[in-house]
């Protein structure tokens, strides 16, 4: 079974290819920096230089698939994050179509079938539609959100600081990534599934962001507390980034969304969205012996 995997080098899409390698099945990654999979070529896949929105890369690379991997990788360098989705889904959904590939597993976002202004939430809803006109069976998984986000806060962390820009008593289900490509290459490995679909992945439990700093603590034996950051702090913080005015609204857009506690983290858990990484297991493994090495 060949398998295509675009954004290859992220948390994602790497854990995706681990598993399909580990099948047996023929892996084919695609990813702009190339050299980062390294590993999973010695191990057997064959690594292009394929960016998301290359639609020749894409088609060439896709040829005898029988099944996509999709997700669009982060783009806050873009002038519009719409736009970047769609280019990134046609492009893909293109090859798909042209090569008659059977299955496509896309990450999509829990609340996609919301109706309002979500930010890329609401474009991977439009994303969706793309491969829903492409192909016969596709699966679009919605997980929440994810606990790798606090890998980005190792160098607060050290000083006892976590920073979101939600309220501290905000309710939100974590997810560590490597559940989610867990179950995208568990259903690109099945070819018996048939039809257009969404599954919510939701992780183990929700937590609040106080409950996140105490466990922090708890498990890090060092106090951690938790700082809401303001809107407009962020949005400086964006505009130091060199992000342009567009980008930056979507963006608030979205984090309004996630914080809403109403909204989209609201959803009600079904066991079919339970995934069983713990934030704690998720901390041991990934996040201490980041702050143990100053790496």
């Amino acid at each position: 079974m060949k398998i295509v995997i675009t954004a290859a080098s992220g948390n994602i899409g790497a854990r995706v290819a681990e598993q399909v390698i580990a099948a047996g099945a023929e892996a084919v990654l695609l990813s702009r920096q190339p050299a980062k999979l390294s590993a999973l070529s010695a191990r057997g896949a064959q690594v292009l230089p394929v960016a998301s929105d290359d639609a020749a890369g894409l088609l060439s690379a896709a040829q005898g698939a029988e099944a996509l991997f999709y997700l669009a990788p982060p783009n806050t360098g873009a002038e519009d994050l719409r736009t970047w989705y769609l280019q990134t889904a046609t492009a893909a959904a293109q090859a798909v179509r042209e090569h008659r590939i059977p299955r496509v597993v896309c990450i999509s976002s829990v609340g996609a079938n919301a109706n309002a202004s979500l930010g890329t939430v609401s474009f991977a809803a439009e994303v969706e539609e793309i491969f829903n006109r492409a192909a016969p069976n596709v699966l679009h998984l919605r997980p929440g959100y994810f606990m790798e986000n606090c890998l980005a806060q190792v160098d607060s962390l050290r000083h006892g600081v976590l920073s979101f820009p939600y309220a501290e008593d905000h309710d939100m289900p974590w997810i560590s990534t490597d559940d989610i490509g867990d179950m995208a290459a568990k259903y690109l490995l099945d070819g018996s599934w048939a039809g257009h679909w969404t599954r919510n992945l939701l992780g183990p439990e929700n937590l609040t962001l106080a409950e996140v700093a105490a466990l922090l603590t708890r498990v890090s034996g060092k106090p951690v507390r938790y700082e809401r950051v303001s809107e407009e702090a962020l949005q400086q913080q964006l505009r130091a980034q060199g992000v342009n005015p567009t980008v930056q609204k979507q963006l608030g857009d979205l984090f309004r969304a996630l914080g809403d506690p109403q909204g989209i983290y609201a959803t009600a858990r079904t066991p079919e969205a339970f995934t069983p990484t713990t934030f704690e297991a998720f901390a041991r493994n990934k996040l201490l012996p980041l702050l143990a090495t100053g790496g």
